[in-house]
């Protein structure tokens, strides 16, 4: 038989704590002002802006960086991936996505450092490719 007794019961405010999830970047895993990666067919540089947007440059994988690009969309955003350090460029262009993602969380260790993949307008993917570091 169980017994209790409510004589020396208090009411206790009730407290709700709440787990704040930061969308930043972390420190460890700075994004870099500029970024120069290459894929199986395309070389592509990102420079952060003075107006905290992002530039994105192109060219063929076997070009001169030197030479003048073969596409630049300018107006590119930073989005952050979930809590572990993950970002991507976002950058549009006639209709088209093209998102750079970088990789810092994966589930292989011989995972590429970064990611492009363009969307269509009808956001099918249409192209997915690995790259590295070229310069950073």
């Amino acid at each position: 038989m169980a017994q209790f007794s409510l004589a020396y019961a208090a009411e206790k405010p009730l407290t709700t704590s709440f787990i704040t999830v930061s969308s930043k970047i972390l420190p460890s895993q700075q994004v870099p002002k500029t970024v120069i990666i290459k894929t199986k067919k395309f070389k592509i540089r990102i420079d952060k802006q003075p107006n905290g947007k992002y530039l994105y440059q192109s060219w063929a994988a076997n070009a001169r960086i030197t030479s003048k690009p073969s596409m630049i969309i300018s107006d590119g955003e930073l989005i952050p991936d979930g809590s572990g350090g993950n970002y991507y460029f976002s950058f549009v262009n006639k209709g088209h996505t093209y998102q750079v993602w970088r990789n810092y969380l994966t589930d292989s260790a011989t995972k590429a450092p970064y990611t492009l993949t363009v969307n269509d307008e009808n956001d099918q993917e249409i192209v997915r490719q690995d790259g590295f570091v070229v310069k950073q």
